[in-house]
């Protein structure tokens, strides 16, 4: 078994961090190192068995501070770049990154048919309700009267609810983390990245600048043990709506619902016999 801790060291890069000082997406990239590492320390998996895919906005920098293959592509489209590259080659575990903007407005399609689809990858959402990156505008999440620079009146819209429309897709594994909950974050990573088929996992965090009125919610949050059950998984769902004021409505950390079926690969002769072989199309 290989050091852990040097595992973690080579997961990182040399390139200069640029996230806001205090923001979760640290604590999110050392769920994601202590994740890996401890899948390759166990033997699970190798380094270079691991791509990635982001698209544009704070949580697709973890592109620049993630030793993994990868792609660096569309705003709204990382699912539909790991995608194909879990069908150039199904032998890689493929982690997709993407904000609760990019992935929930323009990425939505891409969502919904990732859970019709199956494909053994896990998609990894940051949600802080708002785009920060370019200066806090709302997204599909943020609440109803959230007023930014593009909604000085207040967001008319009622939120959308991701873990019922993970639901309504078909995903197989939904799960939903606590960002400053590190620990507990890189369990369910390790519980996602190993289930077969398509993974969800909303990781809830603050924005130190944009849209703090949803902030400092970890007071209603509460862990559950794996759930298998869709009904229940429903009314979990129901709990929080995205909409609610602070101090309103309990929030369920952990796996929200899981059920096996046949992966994306197993539908497919060609991509079933890749997977069987550990190659590509190129061999």
């Amino acid at each position: 078994m290989d050091d852990i801790n040097e595992i973690k060291k080579n997961l990182g890069t040399k390139e200069v961090n640029t996230w806001c000082p205090g923001c979760p997406n640290f604590l999110i990239l050392e769920s994601v190192k202590t994740a890996l590492a401890g899948l390759i320390s166990k033997g699970v998996y190798r380094q270079e068995d691991f791509a990635m895919t982001t698209d544009i906005g704070c949580s697709s920098k973890i592109y620049d501070y993630l030793n993994i293959s990868g792609i660096y592509g569309l705003h709204g489209r990382s699912l539909a770049t790991g995608l194909g590259v879990t069908l150039g080659n199904p032998n890689l575990k493929v982690l997709s990154f993407m904000g609760d903007g990019g992935c929930f407005d323009e990425g939505i399609a891409h969502f919904m048919h990732a859970g019709r689809y199956n494909a053994d990858m896990t998609l990894i959402v940051h949600d802080n309700q708002s785009f920060s990156l370019t200066t806090g505008q709302p997204t599909a999440t943020s609440q109803e009267g959230y007023i930014s620079k593009a909604s000085p009146l207040g967001d008319a819209d009622f939120p959308l609810n991701p873990i019922k429309v993970a639901l309504a897709a078909g995903i197989g594994f939904i799960a939903r983390c606590n960002a400053r909950d590190f620990k507990h974050t890189a369990e369910i990573l390790e519980k996602a990245i190993q289930h077969k088929g398509f993974s969800y996992v909303e990781i809830i965090q603050d924005c130190l600048i944009f849209n703090k009125n949803v902030n400092n919610k970890d007071d209603r949050m509460y862990k559950i043990e794996n759930n298998s059950d869709k009904k229940k998984a429903e009314k979990i769902a129901g709990e929080y709506d995205y909409n609610n004021g602070h101090g309103k409505g309990k929030i369920a950390l952990g796996v929200i619902y899981s059920e096996d079926k046949p992966a994306l690969y197993e539908k497919w002769e060609q991509l079933k016999a890749l997977k069987e072989k550990g190659v590509g199309w190129k061999g």
